[in-house]
Order: structure tokens, then C-alpha cells, then sequence
């Protein structure tokens, strides 16, 4: 940052300051009538050290996830809610049209027993599933992680292999292509078919287009999402719950409703 910007930066910052500052005056002013609005410190993307993520811009990126420090994302790639990747140690690398879904864990180790660097390397159209563990691993393209497995410190799953669900891989396995491993400690249990390969490219893309959904979803300004809420409150019926009336749903007949009615029904 040059001089220039450091300048611009201390002038923003002095600003921020006296706005919070004028904002705690005025609370106090106001006694018990006051209203203070509490935030969320979430951040989705956060800076470790001089480690900053990385984002293709057609990625997607739940709201509620959480990438910290030295990651890459490629394109159309999705990181789903509650997920956290952090590349504070050793960096995250995570390929093309793969998919991280719920709840699931990416992490890095600095070294390990054998004094070996191990990053966490996930390559194009990768499949891991809710709340996996990923540590210091790396999964070729095209391989499928179940929900619930842990991968630990120097594990290689090679291309088109599957690691079953609740599955714990030991360290330093590799898991060679076509091969399904399951169990605690995970182990050989059988060959994939040609159609369970053909799939685990067919889910990468599965949801790749389920993620531009929820991208477009997350898009939206909160006036908008307020109004479809206002909208759906006075066309609700008595018995609905309120906290509900923000869904879509079909109305009752005869109630002509200019949002919902041309909203896209579920199948």
C-alpha cells in the first residue's frame, strides 16, 4: 500500500471511528428507549497473515461458510453452508466444478511425523460430501468423498475413487482408482462400476446447477426479500405459521398473489 493509500485508509478509518462514536452518544442519550442493531462479525472471507483467498468470480460461496487464508476456488466450484476451509498453515487448493457440500471441513497440516509439507489438494469435479474431513489430503478430478469420511495427513485418493460414507482413511493411504474403501479404519470393499465413474462427474454437475440457484437466491437485496415476506403475510391463512411465511407455496384458490402465484413451483 503506498502512500497514497495509507492515507486514504486513515482518513476512512477516522471517519468509522467517530460514526461509531456519535452512534454510542447518541444510545446513551436515549436511556432505556435506546435501539442498538447487533451485527453478525461473520466474515466469509478472511485474510491470514499476508495469506488472502482466492475466489473464481463464477464460484459460489454460502453465506455461512468460512474461507480463511492461503485458498484457491476455481470456476463454478460451490462451498456449501457451514463450511470451513482454512489454509492458515499450508495453503488449500480446490479445482473446477467441485462441489464442498454442508457442514464439511478442509484444514492443512504444516508437517507432520515425517517432517512432509502437506497442503490439501482437491482437483475438477470432485464430489465431498456433508461434513467430510479433509486434512492434508489430496483427491484427484473426478472422485467421490461420502458424507461423514475423514481423509487424515497424507492421504491420495487417485481418480474416480470413492471413499464411502463414515469412512476414516489412516494417514499416508492411497486409495487407487475404480476402488471403493470403507469402514473404520477404511479398507478395500470392492471395484466401481462403469455407470457409479460415469456418475460422480454427473453429480459435479448436478451441483454446480443447483448452486447457481442459491447463488441467485443470496443475490437478492434484502428490500426484495422483505417484500416477497410482506406479501406473503397478507395472503397468509390464520393457520399458517409465521415464521413459514417467507416460503414458497400455492395459495389459497381465488387469492390472485402477483409474486408468489408466478414464482417457479417445487417438483
Amino acid at each position: 500500500m503506498g502512500t497514497l493509500g495509507r492515507a486514504f485508509y486513515a482518513v476512512g478509518f477516522w471517519i468509522r471511528e467517530t460514526g461509531q462514536a456519535i452512534d454510542r452518544l447518541g444510545s446513551r442519550l436515549q436511556g432505556n428507549y435506546f435501539f442498538q442493531e447487533q451485527l453478525s462479525r461473520h466474515r466469509t472471507l478472511m485474510n491470514v497473515f499476508d495469506k488472502a483467498p482466492y475466489v473464481h468470480k463464477d464460484a459460489f460461496i454460502a453465506p455461512s461458510a468460512s474461507i480463511t487464508g492461503d485458498v484457491q476456488i476455481g470456476q463454478s466450484s460451490s462451498i456449501w453452508y457451514g463450511c470451513v476451509l482454512r489454509g492458515d498453515v499450508n495453503s488449500i487448493t480446490i479445482g473446477s466444478s467441485t462441489n464442498i457440500q454442508d457442514n464439511s471441513l478442509v484444514h492443512v497440516a504444516k508437517s507432520n511425523l515425517s517432517g512432509k509439507v502437506l497442503p490439501t489438494i482437491i482437483g475438477d469435479n470432485v464430489t465431498v460430501g456433508h461434513s467430510a474431513v479433509l486434512q492434508g489430503c489430496t483427491v484427484e478430478d473426478e472422485a467421490f468423498i461420502g458424507m461423514g469420511a475423514t481423509l487424515l495427513d497424507g492421504v491420495y485418493v487417485e481418480k474416480h475413487a470413492m471413499v464411502a460414507a463414515g469412512a476414516l482413511v489412516r494417514q499416508n493411504t492411497r486409495i487407487p482408482c475404480g476402488e471403493v474403501w470403507g469402514g473404520n479404519p477404511a479398507r478395500f470393499l470392492r471395484k466401481l462400476t462403469e455407470d457409479e465413474m460415469t456418475f460422480f462427474s454427473q453429480s459435479a454437475l448436478n451441483y454446480s446447477n443447483l448452486a447457481q440457484a442459491h447463488a441467485a437466491e443470496n443475490a437478492k437485496k434484502l428490500d426484495e426479500t422483505e417484500f416477497v415476506k410482506v406479501l406473503g403475510k397478507k395472503f397468509a391463512r390464520p393457520d399458517e405459521d409465521a415464521s413459514l411465511l417467507d416460503a414458497v407455496r400455492d395459495t389459497t384458490p381465488g387469492i390472485n398473489h402477483p409474486v408468489l402465484d408466478n414464482a417457479p413451483k417445487a417438483s
